[in-house]
């Protein structure tokens, strides 16, 4: 008797195993379908708005990564740099409202300066979808219109939405 209820146990066990086993399966297969309607989804937002775009296979994981053209900004120092210390001051202040601005917007993705003492004093990444509209937004830069500043606009592929580290 010990071994026959020890056998129904033991096949029971299996055979809740196997339906958690098949709900795992079914749940990893449901996440996929989830995740590739997601990135097609926000490939076909992407390409409407007019950003480029192509498909990048990580040979190693067999993972495809969405590449995406954006647009570096060098702020690079200008021909203007004579202002008074009170008026630098202030067009310091409204340069870092104009990056905050383009930040808020979703314009730009990072900026920051470089402390290099070079003629490039900064960069910034803007995510837009074309060279037009991401010179017309740096050149909007107050530093840039008053000739402390001149831009110097690059187009840069990388993989949408990965990190810093």
């Amino acid at each position: 008797m010990k071994k026959a209820i020890l056998s129904l146990m033991l096949i029971a066990v299996i055979c809740s195993c196997k339906e958690e086993t098949t709900d795992v399966v079914n749940i990893e297969e449901k996440s996929i379908e989830i995740i590739e309607k997601s990135i097609k989804a926000q490939k076909e937002e992407l390409l409407a708005k007019g950003f480029e775009l192509f498909d990048y296979v990580d040979e190693k994981t067999q993972d495809t990564v969405i590449m995406q053209k954006y647009f570096i900004a060098f702020l690079k120092k200008g021909p203007n740099r004579s202002q008074p210390e009170d008026e630098a001051n202030k067009l310091q202040a409204a340069h870092m409202a104009h990056l905050g601005k383009m930040y808020e917007l979703g314009y730009a993705d990072i900026s920051g300066p470089f402390d290099d003492n070079s003629d490039i004093s900064g960069i910034t990444i803007y995510n837009v979808p074309t060279l037009k509209m991401a010179d017309s937004l740096a050149n909007a830069d107050p530093m840039v219109k008053a000739g402390r500043l001149v831009i110097e606009i690059h187009s840069w592929w990388a993989a949408k939405g990965f990190p810093l580290r």
